[in-house]
């Protein structure tokens, strides 16, 4: 029975930051209802103050919630928070440890929060320190590490105690692109043995490189959910960026004021295409008139449009 309960259930979930008695507060969550299956790599995508922060905080017994159901591997946050606490490990937005202390210290420290002897902890917190690039600068003072480095730290203690919902609240904010695809190789390998991830981000292309499923929150709601494959089907258009192997002339671009393309610049040209037009048509035409394509590549992420696209209807 216990495979079919899901990791994380959250139902008619609501959030109201009062002010004080005369002034009304912030709905921050409006009665939002997910459910993410154990194993699963889920996406929370939604703007700033959107109420992704709020979700995760409930989720991780940091923030109270109005009213509505929470359960975490099936343990109510209500009536078995210590149990529900034991199954999620947080990775949050801001850098909350002692920069004064080591890495190692601060994720041994954070194992015996959990009960867990440090015979045991230490070994385990070489594995992870290895695993995220941080061993050899185990016994520096945490204030000298890189963002990056701070970032993987915050993954370490979140994981010491063997979490099995691993909550990611913009976990590579500010990490250079190096990095970040480094990060994300960790995340599969993890995902992969078993840990359910739940990962808020503003990196469109992050969700859409490691999710399986996302939800859109915008406002305080979830105006849309499902798999990353429906939510790009939905798109009514689809956004190509075409290489060519010659600069394009004022000539050519007059004679293709009939496609639907735009000139970003000497080399590179962006066709938008409608669902019942075809990429090989305006090549075609494009042949015909001088015009040599080389590469054909999506503009930016397919999941970024459909992001922007409902969160401007909600708007």
């Amino acid at each position: 029975m216990e495979d079919s309960v899901p990791a994380l259930r959250i139902e008619d979930l609501k959030k109201l930051y009062a002010k004080d008695k005369k002034v009304a507060g912030t709905e921050a969550l409006k009665g939002v209802s997910l459910t993410i299956q154990k194993g699963e790599f889920f996406g929370l995508l939604g703007p700033n103050g959107a109420g992704k922060t709020s979700l995760i905080g409930i989720a991780s017994g940091l923030v109270v919630k109005t009213s509505g159901t929470v359960e975490v591997m099936g343990s109510p946050i209500d009536t078995d928070p210590v149990t529900a606490k034991t199954h999620i490990g947080l990775v949050p937005q801001e850098l909350n440890f002692d920069i004064f202390e080591t890495p190692l210290n601060i994720i041994v420290n954070q194992a015996g929060y959990y009960g867990i002897p440090r015979a045991t902890a230490l070994p385990r917190a070489e594995q992870i320190l290895k695993d995220l690039g941080l061993w050899d600068k185990r016994d520096v003072a945490s204030q000298k590490l890189s963002g990056g480095m701070k970032r993987r730290l915050l993954i370490a203690r979140a994981l010491i105690h063997e979490p099995r919902i691993l909550l990611l609240d913009e976990p590579t904010a500010g990490v250079d692109v190096e990095l970040r695809r480094g990060m994300w190789e960790y995340l599969r390998k993890i995902n992969a043995a078993g840990t359910t991830i739940v990962l808020t981000t503003h990196y469109l292309e992050e969700a859409e490189q490691l999710c399986k499923r996302v939800a859109i929150i915008n406002k305080g709601e979830i105006i849309e959910q499902g798999s990353v494959k429906e939510l790009i089907g939905k798109l009514s258009f689809a956004t190509l960026l075409l290489d060519t192997v010659e600069p394009v002339t004022p000539a050519q671009i007059a004679l293709m004021r009939d496609l639907p393309v735009t000139v970003i610049d000497d080399n590179t040209l962006e066709l938008t295409l409608k669902p019942n037009e075809i990429v090989n048509d305006s090549i075609r035409l494009m042949t015909k008139i001088g015009i040599s394509i080389k590469n054909i590549r999506n503009s930016g992420s397919r999941l970024e449009e459909v992001f922007v696209n409902l969160i401007e209807k909600g708007s």
